[in-house]
């Protein structure tokens, strides 16, 4: 675990040698206090289409894992089930029957079986993105370069504009959402701007954000006290005692963030199954 954040910590362009800087080790080295830089990894390689420059760095290749991770794991669960299922096959069909019934049917209703393929998606992908934060070797979680999480919420918003427009018309679908029946005409004149902007923007906004802001930050303060550990130990009372509160920390926040990681996909896939409840039929 060392090793990749002190990579980390030379990408967040840490004075040059106290990478690996301690207390009281008698040079003149401070905390290397980790920034958002450790966010900023070098890519692996680059390549250019059509005169537009990709690049290929450790949260593509993460993604990319995590994706295969998903797909072979439910290949297996499935690929020959069994009456009398294994231990692969009935994890498989707890996690299916978890988003089934206690997401997708909870939240858009019997019509909840047809979206379950995409709410499992997300919900498992988001999820193991997320897990590599905590992963020897990965230690990164995906979800805190904003690009990704933007992905997913556009992908949503999409849906949500698309199903909303088809189950209750292009006209209707925003009549609903600006002017839900039973109030004081006065009021839409504040009340209409209000819905438009928070369904057609806020919305998209702050699904990206939420996982965004979670996962970086949940990062960021592991890295703190990983780092702190490393530089606090030495032969001296604060030394001991600053780098096993650190550790200790460390563990801590660690179990705080498996529960953050799960959290997060799931009010993701939650959210998703609400806007498209939302969609297919008017929320007031």
């Amino acid at each position: 675990m060392t090793s990749g954040i002190g990579a980390q910590l030379v990408a967040a362009e840490v004075e040059p040698g106290c990478e690996s800087a301690h207390l009281n080790d008698g040079s003149t080295c401070g905390f290397p206090a980790p920034t958002t830089g450790i966010f900023d990894l070098d890519p692996y390689f680059t390549y250019d289409i059509f005169g537009i420059t990709f690049e290929i760095s450790k949260p593509v290749v993460l993604a990319v894992l995590g994706s295969a991770i998903i797909i072979v794991f439910f290949l297996v669960a499935f690929a020959k089930p069994r009456l009398i299922p294994g231990k692969v096959q009935s994890l498989g069909e707890l996690a299916y029957e978890f988003i089934r019934k206690g997401i997708a049917r909870e939240t858009i209703g019997p019509a909840g079986d047809k979206w379950v393929p995409l709410l499992f998606s997300l919900f498992f992908f988001v999820f193991i993105m997320n897990i590599f934060e905590v992963i020897p070797g990965a230690q990164f979680p995906v979800p805190s370069r904003i690009a990704f999480p933007v992905s997913l919420a556009l992908l949503v918003w999409v849906i949500y504009m698309f199903l909303g427009m088809k189950h209750q018309g292009p006209v209707k679908f925003f009549t609903n959402m600006m002017f839900p029946p039973g109030l004081p005409k006065p009021i839409y004149v504040l009340l209409a701007p209000i819905e438009l902007l928070s369904n057609i923007i806020i919305r998209p906004f702050t699904l990206a954000i939420r996982l965004f802001a979670n996962m970086f930050a949940g990062h960021l303060l592991l890295t703190i006290f990983t780092v702190a550990t490393f530089y606090l130990a030495s032969f001296s009372f604060i030394g001991i005692v600053g780098s096993a509160t650190s550790f200790v920390m460390t563990v801590v926040l660690t179990a705080f963030e498996l529960l953050i990681i799960t959290l997060q996909a799931y009010i993701f896939t939650l959210l998703t199954a609400v806007y498209i409840a939302g969609s297919l039929h008017a929320e007031h």
